[in-house]
């Protein structure tokens, strides 16, 4: 199999495009930085154009040598014939080679193996064959003799010899898999004597639906529902959907005196047999489908909660709501260094409403607080109707809320220790939510992305492949917005390609001990951080009032050369001048040059602003205040299949 041109054809793009990305990820670049410095190379190919290839590669090489072992084991046992060879050969999927080996592959012992080693083997031919002649109890006594007692039982065995024919039969089982697929049906009930006090699962206590239609969340739901032994789960297929691919294969003779034990060995092998087998498949192929639904899902929720703007150069007092532990707070300033904390108790059991209010005022009057981020777990709503009062006193003052998901776990976290020693762990949290508002990707980054509250069904998914997907988006948004070298923190600078979590420590420990870098260069001599590492991240790095300008843009440094050339045949003056007229006049593909252009009209533009801004609040609106036809802003804190969660704080 030619890879790259199966990946071509799989993704429509042409196989030189696909060629030249599998060299580049085999020297070891990353895709963010494919997409976006060597698009000449690629075709112009987006990230996700370059994950589909990566992955394909991946899902390729792993049938190759799934391939390439089964032709060895088949060669082994000397069963390779050269149709044999042919049809695994021409296999284009995992589904379609396993089928074909299946027959061939070593199993444990069956009432088919069994049979055969009794030597049944040669009346199973025949029964197939039809022939005629005498009739099969004639021919069967012929077989009667040690282990088989009787003609009954010769012909049982032979019925068990064909039955797994019949239900290992690639064509059979390619053609009943289509069918169930496309007209099936999974069924779930209550299960027997099941235990479900919250009626968790009632919508599925009586459920049908087609399996070419049902929902994602619906096949996650029923999944756990089983597991939990709630719920009873099958797979309807008609019979005429099994029986009829059955019957064309092995064509029963009706004036044959073998059909009637033919058919009856064919309907053992489809109910015994197949039919389990057809639904381990569909059901295995609705929760991978699901599954993979639901890792999207999360994905682009992820996504969107890493890309919240920042609303930077503000004072924050974060708070952690909480009742009978109090509410924690912390003022951290426009860097995100924690400037105060406290612990107020404005909710029952202590009800220090006064008091709280007045600590409060304190903080923001010494600080200079101007936003407050509340967090949106437990006593939430409590602590924004004392927030409002102390808003109404202070002029210039807002207050936002923030998602507290993973607060606590950073708490708790090793990062966190080393981050803030001397703090207590409940008061973290409030330290964290504040941060957020200053740079939602510099704080959430630190958190694992299983923990921010953001995926449907996230416990049920297979947690490799949910990493991975996840660690994808972490990837693309940490190059897309870029890093400042000079204030990111060691797990923010290890999501960069081609520094791991051990350089990124380095980094910092280098800044730590010789200052503010200067510019992207000197990352060089940080120990371990090579060529090829360099390459791969100096154009997401961004260094802000260093010694050269071009350090603050995403031009990468082996360009400088040519964004001063630009600069100097424009004279400053880009607006004037379109891309295509400098293509002559500087050696540089047009791709990268339009990207240059680009970021010297708008050099440092954080791709984030560009996005709606977090909501800033003044007042608590309630029931009372709803009319029809009022139109109401809102934060969406999640989206899954079923509809999006909406906070109107209302």
């Amino acid at each position: 199999m030619n890879i790259a041109s199966q990946i071509a054809t799989d993704l429509k793009i042409s196989t030189r495009q696909v060629e030249s990305v599998l060299e580049l990820l085999d020297e070891g670049c990353t895709i963010p930085f494919l997409a976006r410095y060597r698009k000449e190379r690629t075709g112009g190919l987006d990230e996700e154009q370059l994950r589909q290839v990566a992955a394909l590669k991946t899902s390729l090489e792993a049938l190759e040598s799934r391939r390439q072992a089964i032709l060895k084991s088949l060669e082994e046992r000397q069963l390779l014939s050269p149709e044999l060879q042919r049809a695994v050969l021409a296999a284009d999927n995992l589904t379609i080679l396993e089928d074909i080996y299946l027959p061939h592959r070593p199993k444990r012992k069956t009432r088919a193996s069994a049979a055969r080693e009794l030597g049944l083997e040669p009346l199973a031919r025949k029964l197939v064959a039809q022939p005629g002649g005498p009739p099969p109890q004639q021919v069967a006594s012929e077989f009667v003799g040690e282990g088989v007692e009787s003609v009954d039982k010769a012909l049982a065995g032979a019925r068990d010899i064909v039955a797994e024919w019949a239900a290992e039969d690639p064509e059979v089982r390619a053609t009943v898999r289509a069918k169930a697929m496309r007209f099936g049906r999974l069924l779930a009930g209550l299960k027997k004597g099941a235990d479900d006090p919250k009626q968790t699962y009632r919508a599925y206590y009586d459920f049908s639906a087609p399996v070419s239609r049902i929902q994602p969340h619906q096949v996650l739901a029923i999944d756990r529902g089983e597991r939990e032994k709630v719920l009873k789960v099958g797979l309807e297929l008609a019979e005429s959907d099994w029986r009829e691919p059955m019957q064309r294969k092995f064509r029963p003779k009706s004036h044959s005196p073998w059909s009637d034990c033919l058919r009856e060995a064919l309907e053992e092998g489809a109910k015994r047999l197949l039919l389990p087998a057809i639904e381990r498949e569909v059901r295995k192929t609705l929760t991978e489908t699901a599954q993979e639904h639901a890792i999207a899902v999360f994905a682009t929720n992820l996504e969107s909660l890493l890309l919240v703007p920042p609303l930077a150069e503000r004072t924050v007092l974060g708070l952690d709501p909480g009742f009978r532990t109090g509410c924690k707070v912390a003022v951290v300033d426009p860097t995100g260094k924690l400037l105060d904390t406290d612990t107020i108790y404005p909710h029952p059991p202590q009800k220090q409403h006064r008091d709280s209010l007045a600590k409060l005022r304190r903080l923001v009057e010494r600080h200079g607080v101007t936003l407050v981020a509340i967090g949106n777990g437990t006593a939430s709503r409590e602590t924004e109707m004392l927030v409002t009062e102390l808003v109404e006193g202070c002029q210039g003052l807002a207050y936002l809320i923030v998602s507290e998901a993973g607060a606590s776990v950073y708490s708790a976290s090793p990062l966190a220790r080393a981050e803030l020693p001397e703090l207590d762990v409940s008061l973290r949290g409030a330290v964290s939510i504040a941060r957020r508002v200053l740079d939602p990707l510099a704080e959430l980054i630190k958190i694992d992305p299983k923990s921010v509250g953001v995926g449907m069904y996230q416990h049920d998914l297979e947690e490799s492949k949910l990493d991975k997907a996840l660690a994808a988006v972490v990837e693309s948004v940490v190059h897309r917005v870029g890093v400042e070298l000079n204030t990111a923190s060691p797990t923010l600078l290890s999501h960069l390609g081609g520094i791991g979590p051990k350089t990124a420590e380095r980094i910092v420990a280098y800044r730590d001990r010789h200052g503010a870098f200067r510019n992207r260069a000197s990352l060089l001599k940080v120990q371990g951080l090579g060529p090829k590492a360099f390459e791969q991240a100096a154009g997401f790095i961004r260094v802000r009032d260093g010694d050269n300008p071009l350090d603050a843009t995403a031009i990468h440094p082996e360009s400088y050369a040519v964004a001063e050339r630009v600069l100097q045949l424009t004279k400053g003056r880009l607006e004037s001048l379109g891309v295509r007229d400098l293509v002559g006049q500087v050696d540089c593909p047009e791709p990268t040059l339009t990207d240059i252009v680009a970021q010297l009209k708008k050099p440092s533009r954080d791709p984030r602003l560009d996005l709606p801004a977090p909501i800033l609040r003044r007042e608590v609106m309630t029931l009372d205040d709803l009319e029809p036809g009022l139109r109401l802003k809102g934060t969406v804190r999640n989206v899954v299949d079923f509809g999006a969660f909406v906070d109107l704080r209302v």
